[in-house]
């Protein structure tokens, strides 16, 4: 593993002196150890004497570019730990996409950002994701004065990875604050993957006002279960249709694409991500998203049968357990306390019981709670909440529940 003190050294590499003396400028401002050479045919002696954490490079520079000596980098065994970084205002997705399959660990692109920057780069070397939830509820947004503490808005989470890219969870109305960041962050040429657990409204019917997607240079692919013979792109434009909305599909100027998702396990932008078929009316659809030794699962909505019922699967729920098995985080429809759920039976959705009992089961890290009823206040979901925190520990095994607010971040 790298040392600590590695952790913070850099080796910058490009032949315009002023853009590598303000890229030095900003890193040795935020504590980083930085070396720098304007010379690419001798780069690689400095980075086999220093082995920094990272190697920061441009692109288009004379005799040795980027490319070529992001592979000098990969081939040497003693700098496996050293992250590779391309900074270049090339805007092509194919220098992207290339530098990529060379080994580098992300791209950013000129003019730097000296605000966003340093926390980019140390999110890159420490390999690390961001969790957001801009949508906790379900089935309804909810307003007023006792939905401020959790936030009113219905389904949506995010991951981003190191290299910026976006997997959004669920369209519900929450899409529509992540656009408005984005677009208040003035992020560009964004690549990102929707992944829609099931077309219920409270899951899509938000994805029309998503910003990003009528920027033009913006890629959304959107993925999901189709429904018998209906496809993805039919059901997200079916509820663009005229009658419905004033807007449809071709006012996208983003480019955007569908991909039918069945039940398995799918490579999506270079990242595992496996689909499980759950018990709730129509098709939906869990994903695990394995990366890098993590593993979180969203998993809603799925209804967990009571064991006395006419309806309990057990091969259903060994199948859940050991589809979420060992996991990091499990975000997952736990909509009902089990007093509610006796008049809701085949609705869809389950109760805090048998969901602690899912995540102990899996051996799951982390239980966050997700997709509130809308009759549901803020006490109501920190009852939920506390009810959740004494099941687990009757059931032992260490899982730590969470009930998740809107605009939270975990960084894992």
């Amino acid at each position: 593993m790298v040392s600590t003190l590695a952790k913070l050294t850099v080796v910058a590499v490009d032949d315009d002196d002023l853009a590598l003396s303000l890229l030095e400028s900003v890193l040795i401002n935020e504590g980083f150890e930085v070396f720098t050479t304007t010379d690419s045919e001798t780069a690689i002696k400095l980075i086999e004497e220093k082995r920094p954490a990272v190697v920061l490079s441009d692109l288009m520079m004379p005799n040795v570019d980027g490319f070529e000596l992001c592979k000098q980098v990969r081939e040497h065994p003693e700098l496996n730990e050293t992250k590779f970084v391309v900074i270049s205002a090339k805007a092509y997705h194919s220098d992207e996409n290339r530098a990529r399959d060379l080994g580098a660990n992300g791209f950013i692109r000129k003019p730097i950002d000296p605000e966003t920057m340093p926390d980019r780069l140390r999110r890159i070397v420490n390999d690390q994701i961001d969790l957001q939830f801009w949508g906790v509820r379900g089935t309804l947004p909810k307003t007023g004065a006792d939905a401020l503490k959790y936030g009113g808005n219905t389904s949506c989470v995010t991951l981003e990875f190191p290299n910026q890219q976006l997997f959004i969870f669920d369209g519900g109305s929450g899409i529509k604050q992540l656009g408005a960041q984005l677009m208040a962050d003035k992020r560009q040429r964004i690549n990102g993957k929707l992944f829609i657990s099931h077309p219920h409204w409270d899951h899509i019917n938000a994805i029309p006002f998503f910003a990003p997607l009528y920027v033009q240079g913006n890629e959304f692919e959107i993925l999901g279960a189709k429904q018998g013979d209906i496809t993805m792109r039919e059901l997200i434009s079916a509820q663009m249709d005229v009658v419905y909305l004033p807007i449809t599909l071709t006012e996208f100027a983003a480019r955007t694409y569908f991909r039918n998702l069945e039940e398995g396990t799918h490579d999506v932008d270079g990242v595992e991500v496996q689909t499980k078929l759950l018990a709730h009316p129509g098709r939906a659809l869990g994903y695990r998203v394995n990366y890098n030794g993590r593993s979180i699962c969203y998993i809603t909505d799925q209804e967990l049968f009571l064991a006395d019922s006419e309806f309990y699967d057990p091969h259903y729920e060994q199948m859940m357990a050991k589809f979420i098995d060992g996991s990091d985080i499990l975000i997952t429809d736990s909509t009902y306390t089990d007093e509610e759920y006796k008049s809701k039976v085949t609705w869809g959705h389950s109760c805090i019981s048998k969901v602690c009992e899912l995540a102990h089961a899996g051996n799951v890290k982390s239980l966050y709670l997700f997709h509130h009823d809308p009759d549901q206040n803020d006490d109501a979901i920190d009852a939920k909440f506390e009810m959740a925190c004494k099941k687990l520990e009757e059931l032992g095994g260490g899982v730590t529940c969470v009930a998740p607010k809107e605009g939270d971040k975990v960084r894992l």
